[in-house]
């Protein structure tokens, strides 16, 4: 019986060997003591939360020129910590002008008073609702945030957004909130041809239900927030910004002057944009340089 209960054992064992490889692996859940902000990823059981190690370091002083969306968005953010009605947001317009900053930003102020951060690619929206089952207990408060959110033209996926966002029998609950960034207003591509049907009957007008079904999108989100291209003086403070900060860090002693006033110009003028991201990059090539003969 002993050699029998062996080769039994042996053929388990072998059995649990085959089989392990294809099991999904054991995840731990995000300890959001520690963890302030996480990401969604899937895999062959759905999907689960990974817990990020960000830095919140990133001040809302940091963002210039873009005072009232920082006003408004900060307000909505602290009503939602605070437990009262907020809106899902977005954020649309120009690239580079300080969208998803912005949202980095309101976590590193609102951290400390409960306030989570989770990433969800566009292209993982349907998971929404698994996502939110992970998160309706928890004694936090979570924005699921969807960076360059878009959809290309013949794309349905922008309607499960609908439905999750306002159109769904089973409500939302109130520790959730969606912040999104776009270059587009309306989220979805409208064409000359989503107008080929309108119609005039009576004195009546009847839309095509293409447009208005892609205009729906936007309109589910309650708050607006648009972001426009940064002129050159705007471009300039924010270099100057960002030059004084990161010398700062370095104990780099610098000053302003013309030289260096033209020489942000021409890098914005060759990259062919002025936005803060491409002042921050000049002012890390600029300080870079400098420091590198020391």
């Amino acid at each position: 019986m002993d050699a029998e209960l062996k080769a039994f054992m042996n053929r388990v064992d072998g059995l649990l060997e085959r089989l392990e490889p294809l099991l999904p692996a054991r995840r731990e859940p995000v300890d959001w003591t520690r963890s302030m902000a996480a990401r969604w990823l899937r895999d062959s059981s759905g999907g689960y939360l990974l817990g990020l190690d960000v830095r919140l370091d990133l001040k809302l002083d940091d963002l210039l020129g873009v005072d009232r969306q920082r006003q408004l968005l900060g307000h909505n953010t602290r009503q939602f910590v605070d437990g009262v009605p907020a809106n899902h947001a977005l954020l649309w317009g120009a690239r580079g002008t300080g969208k998803s900053s912005l949202v980095r930003a309101l976590l590193g102020e609102y951290a400390p008073l409960g306030l989570r951060l989770i990433e969800i690619e566009r292209d993982h929206l349907a998971d929404l609702p698994r996502v939110v089952e992970h998160l309706v207990s928890l004694p936090y408060r979570f924005v699921l945030f969807c960076d360059d959110l878009s959809f290309e033209a013949g794309e349905g996926d922008y309607r499960v957004l609908k439905s999750v966002l306002d159109g769904s029998l089973e409500r939302a609950p109130d520790n959730v909130l969606l912040y999104a960034t776009s270059n587009r207003r309306h989220l979805v591509p409208e064409k000359q041809s989503d107008n080929d049907n309108w119609q005039v009957v009576d004195g009546e007008l009847h839309p095509n239900e293409a447009v208005e079904d892609k205009i729906a999108l936007s309109d589910r989100f309650g708050l607006w927030l648009s972001f426009y291209p940064f002129s050159q003086e705007h471009y300039l403070d924010v270099v100057r910004h960002w030059v004084g900060t990161l010398a700062g860090q370095s104990g780099l002693n610098w000053n302003w002057s013309e030289a260096l006033e033209k020489d942000a110009i021409r890098w914005a003028t060759a990259r062919g944009n002025r936005n803060g991201r491409c002042a921050y990059q000049y002012a890390r090539q600029w300080v870079g340089r400098q420091l590198l003969p020391q």
